[in-house]
């Protein structure tokens, strides 16, 4: 379990934690959400996934290390994320409004707050067996804004341990200059790099239990192993922006309007 402490669910943040944040690229919830919402989430997802409701997308779409070649192959239709996950159920787009994230995410961006439908918004899963690690990236890396500073809101409908694949932070590398030739094609840091290995080090697992909630910055490098227990790891996970710092005109990110949360 990471040794960083965590923050109170309560709405308004401390300075430390404001501080804090600035620092390390993220700040952690326990028991955010309450045990019974977390679980209706969960039936409401796993309907979903039985059921394949779409937008969604695949394991082998996305072609990681260890993914199935292509739909048609053996677990070929391993879903990675329930997409357009504020328009699913009333319960995602409920948790998606919190006042407790949006005065959160205001006072870290200071000024009002935007909830982009075009990035996450999204129900993630990682499945046994199939579902592919994540290598060490930025979320900003395919994200078009005037400004990288976006704050990814990740709820955890269960038990997150780095043996069903949760999250890893590498703190304060928000705040990193990261030369272009430590990073692969797709913007991953390359594990065969000598100057990454520091970097990897630096590594820490986050261990979350159901209805606890990392904030985390959209600079901030994060991966994710594979999943070797045999259940469905599945978290929510939403982005904010200030309301000024606006998507970049004809890219991905303007695709979907903005929600504007707080005035």
């Amino acid at each position: 379990m990471s040794t960083y402490p965590a923050a109170t669910p309560a709405a308004a943040l401390s300075a430390e934690e404001i501080a804090r944040f600035e620092r390390d690229g993220f700040l952690v919830f326990r028991a955010m959400l309450d045990p019974a919402a977390c679980t209706h989430m969960l039936e409401v997802a796993s309907r979903q996934l039985q059921q394949a409701v779409p937008p969604l997308e695949y394991e082998a779409e996305l072609g990681y290390e260890g993914a199935p070649a292509s739909l048609e192959a053996e677990g070929g239709k391993t879903v990675r994320r329930l997409r357009g996950a504020y328009d699913r159920d009333d319960c995602f787009r409920e948790w998606a409004e919190d006042p407790r994230i949006v005065d959160k995410v205001r006072q870290l961006v200071n000024e009002p707050v935007c909830l982009t439908l075009a990035h996450h918004n999204c129900v993630m899963t990682k499945h046994p067996r199939y579902g592919t690690a994540t290598g060490w990236h930025r979320d900003i890396r395919y994200w078009s804004f005037t400004h990288p500073d976006l704050v990814c809101v990740w709820l955890a409908l269960g038990e997150e341990t780095s043996a069903n694949g949760g999250l890893r932070f590498i703190p304060g590398s928000h705040r990193l200059a990261i030369p272009r030739e430590q990073l692969d094609d797709l913007l991953f840091l390359r594990p065969d790099h000598p100057a990454n290995a520091k970097l990897f080090a630096q590594g820490v697992p986050v261990q979350l239990q159901q209805g606890d909630v990392v904030f985390f910055h959209s600079h901030l490098f994060h991966a994710a192993g594979v999943n070797t227990s045999n259940v469905v790891k599945t978290s929510v996970a939403f982005v904010y922006h200030g309301c000024s710092n606006q998507p970049v005109a004809g890219t991905r990110s303007a695709a979907l309007a903005d929600i504007r949360l707080s005035d």
